[in-house]
């Protein structure tokens, strides 16, 4: 008996272990749980599973159990399996080998399936070589670990999430969310991933390589020193505000603005003007019937050669075909000059 139940939407198994972080299972269910087509109509099914049906401890099982009603079979049927964090990733022992039971579970995974970590998930696709020639990341405090152990993969402790086609990973548990919602993003489009994101009451979009810790607090939006620059650049990226002209609408130094612009935000002026442009870019080409021309002037990168540039470059596909796949236009191409 097929543990899903519709074949007409996207399947994901949320695969959990004894010691599972609860919150990075509820993750994927509320997340992809919330994804609607435009007739309301949910576009995912997601299904929880372990080696063995029935009660599995979390990281705070003498309170809280799950009640997991499937097999590892799910794994075989699945369009992306979700694999979260457990106690057991964080033993003192890192060089113990993997579960054989777990190993051979893994191997029901079909070969074009998606497969994502969620924070230390990542030990457990690495132990049975699914990282083997990935950029891939985990949680930072982690990180020695993970090196130790698999020393052959390129790690890449400061950043959220990594996207390497099949396969996905992430650092701790809220950035978990910021990679079900790439996913999302990636099969449905940025209008789809943010209304989710706002269903959810959470930021619709964090950049992948945005770090994951940043070394003083983030101040509340009212003490941000950079605050102010940030909201005036979101609304005159047609403008193609600089590094100067958003240091002086806070009366600082260009340097001294960069500094404190990296403290709070987690990366450069100019990363994140970048990130909002093709942020904007994304949604005119999922929204409107603009050409590309005038998108690349209204989202603040001139030209469309130089918009082409950028989304070739940060997300591997030209404007005409992002507008094909998201929007499924007849007319993308001609669109395009």
């Amino acid at each position: 008996m097929s543990v899903f139940t519709r074949s007409d939407r996207h399947r994901v198994a949320v695969f959990v272990r004894h010691g599972v972080l609860p919150i990075e299972a509820g993750i994927v269910h509320r997340l992809f749980g919330r994804v609607r087509g435009a007739d309301g109509r949910p576009l995912y099914e997601v299904a929880t599973c372990a080696l063995e049906p029935g009660v599995i401890g979390t990281d705070s099982d003498s309170d809280l159990t799950l009640n997991v009603r499937h097999g590892p079979e799910a794994l075989a049927e699945a369009d992306t399996v979700v694999l979260p964090a457990a106690e057991e990733d964080y033993g003192e022992r890192p060089h113990d080998p993997i579960d054989p039971a777990l190993a051979a579970a893994l191997t029901r995974v079909g070969e074009r399936t998606r497969i994502a970590s969620v924070c230390s998930g990542a030990f457990v696709l690495a132990a049975v070589g699914l990282l083997d020639g990935c950029r891939v990341t985990t949680h930072w405090m982690s990180a020695g670990y993970f090196r130790a152990m698999y020393p052959h993969i390129d790690l890449d402790p400061d950043v959220l999430y990594t996207d390497n086609g099949r396969v996905l990973t992430s650092a701790g548990v809220a950035s978990g969310i910021d990679l079900c919602l790439h996913m999302i993003r990636t099969d449905h489009g940025a209008a789809t991933a943010n209304q989710v994101a706002r269903n959810t009451v959470v930021p619709p979009h964090r950049d992948g390589g945005q770090a994951q810790y940043i070394k003083l607090p983030v101040p509340a939006p009212e003490r941000s020193a950079t605050a102010r620059a940030r909201a005036w650049a979101q609304e005159n990226l047609h403008l193609q505000p600089g590094l100067a002209e958003m240091a002086e609408r806070e009366a600082m130094s260009v340097r001294t603005f960069t500094r404190r612009f990296r403290e709070e935000t987690g990366m450069s002026p100019g990363q994140w003007l970048t990130q909002r442009k093709l942020d904007l870019a994304r949604q005119l080409l999922e929204g409107s019937d603009l050409p590309v021309d005038r998108i690349a002037d209204r989202a603040g990168f001139g030209t469309g050669a130089s918009l082409r540039q950028h989304m070739q470059a940060g997300l591997g596909v030209s404007p005409s075909a992002y507008r094909r796949t998201f929007r499924g236009t007849a007319n993308a191409e001609s669109a395009e000059p």
